[in-house]
C-alpha cells in the first residue's frame, strides 16, 4: 500500500461521505466522524484502506462506547469492572462477584451520557434478573459500587490541563447534568502521569478524563472522552475550540 503523492485534507463529514469510496491511502481526514450506531466498521475500513485519521480511529471508536472502554482500559478502571454482552457474560460475572463477596454494583449502559445510563443495584442477581428478562439491555458494563469515591473531571488540551471536582450531595451521579456540583481542584504529578497513561493507550490527542478516587486513595478511570460539557470548567467554549483547533493545525504540519 503506498500513498498517495498528493494526500487530500478532509475536514468535513460531508465530503468525507461523497468523496469516501474514492479516497486513496495518505489522505487525510481532521475532526470526529460521525456514525450511526451501527456504521463504527467503517472506521476499520478507513484504517485497513490506509486513510489517517485524527483523532485516531481508536479514540473515536472509544469515545462512542463504554464497554469498549472496558475491554481496552481493563487495567486502569476499579478492579472486577466487566464488560457484559450477553447472558453469558452475566453469568459469569454473577460468580465472580459473588466469590469476591460483592454486594451493591453499578451498571452503565452502552452508549449513554451525561449520567442518564448509570444504575445503581443492591446485589447482582437483580442485574442478572433484569438482563435475562430483557429488561437491561446487552451490552452494558458493571463494577462495583465504590462507596465515598470521589470524581475528578480533568481537560487535557495539548499543554493545557484543568481538573476539577464533581459533588452530588442527593444523588450517586456526580455529572452536572444529573445536579452534580463543581469546584476547581489540583491533581497529583501521578495523577496526572495517569491520565497521559491512558490517553496514550486509546491514542487521544486531547481528552476529557473522569477519575474516581476511592477511599484507600487509589485513583481509576471512570471514563473519557473526546470531548464533553465544559459547563463546570474555568476554560471559555472560544478558547476550547482555539485549542483543540491548534492541536489540529500542529498535526497536519508534521504530515
Amino acid at each position: 500500500m503506498h500513498p498517495s503523492p498528493n494526500p487530500r485534507i478532509i475536514t468535513t463529514n460531508q465530503i468525507l461521505r461523497q468523496e469516501y469510496h474514492t479516497l486513496q491511502c495518505g489522505d487525510i481526514f481532521i475532526g470526529r466522524l460521525r456514525l450511526k450506531t451501527t456504521e463504527e466498521h467503517l472506521l476499520l475500513d478507513l484504517v485497513e484502506r490506509g486513510i489517517i485519521l485524527f483523532p485516531s480511529a481508536l479514540s473515536q471508536h472509544l469515545c462512542r462506547s463504554k464497554v469498549f472502554q472496558a475491554h481496552i482500559f481493563a487495567r486502569q478502571m476499579l478492579p472486577l469492572t466487566m464488560p457484559v454482552h450477553d447472558q453469558h457474560d452475566m453469568l459469569e460475572t454473577v460468580n465472580l462477584y459473588q466469590e469476591n463477596g460483592i454486594n451493591r454494583v453499578v451498571t452503565k449502559l452502552d452508549r449513554k451520557n451525561a449520567g442518564m445510563g448509570i444504575h445503581l443495584w443492591q446485589n447482582v442477581e437483580d442485574v442478572f434478573s433484569q438482563a435475562t428478562l430483557g429488561s437491561l439491555p446487552f451490552p452494558f458494563v458493571i463494577q462495583p459500587f465504590a462507596e465515598n469515591s470521589r470524581d475528578i473531571r480533568v481537560i487535557m488540551l495539548g499543554d493545557y490541563i484543568e481538573s476539577y471536582a464533581r459533588h452530588n450531595p442527593n444523588n450517586f451521579r456526580n455529572n452536572l447534568h444529573c445536579g452534580g456540583q463543581s469546584t476547581p481542584c489540583d491533581i497529583s504529578g501521578e495523577q496526572l502521569d495517569f491520565c497521559r497513561q491512558v490517553m496514550g493507550r486509546g491514542k487521544f490527542p486531547y481528552a476529557h478524563i473522569d477519575l474516581m478516587i476511592v477511599e484507600s486513595g487509589e485513583t481509576f478511570l471512570a471514563e473519557i472522552n473526546l470531548r464533553g460539557g465544559i459547563k463546570g470548567a474555568q476554560i471559555s467554549p472560544a478558547e476550547y475550540h482555539r485549542r483543540v483547533e491548534a492541536i489540529h493545525r500542529n498535526f497536519l504540519s508534521t504530515q
